[in-house]
C-alpha cells in the first residue's frame, strides 16, 4: 500500500513537472518568435530610412553638380 502511493505520488508529481515545463518552454518559444518578429520589422523600418536617406543624398549631389 505505501509503494502504491509512493508511485502514484512520483507519477503525479512527473505528470504536474511536465505539464509546468511545458507551459513554460510554449511561453518562452512565443515570446522569442515575438521579439525576432519585431526586430525584424524595426530592421526593416530603418532599412527603409536609411535607403531614403541615401536617395536623397545622391539627388542633393547631382544638384550641386549642375548647379556647378
Amino acid at each position: 500500500m505505501l509503494r502504491t502511493r509512493l508511485v502514484s505520488f512520483a507519477l503525479g508529481f512527473s505528470v504536474a513537472g511536465a505539464a509546468i515545463s511545458h507551459f513554460v518552454w510554449r511561453d518562452l518559444w512565443a515570446d522569442r518568435h515575438s521579439l525576432s518578429s519585431d526586430m525584424k520589422e524595426r530592421f526593416d523600418i530603418l532599412e527603409a530610412r536609411v535607403s531614403n536617406l541615401e536617395s536623397l543624398a545622391i539627388i542633393k549631389s547631382e544638384t550641386v553638380k549642375d548647379e556647378s
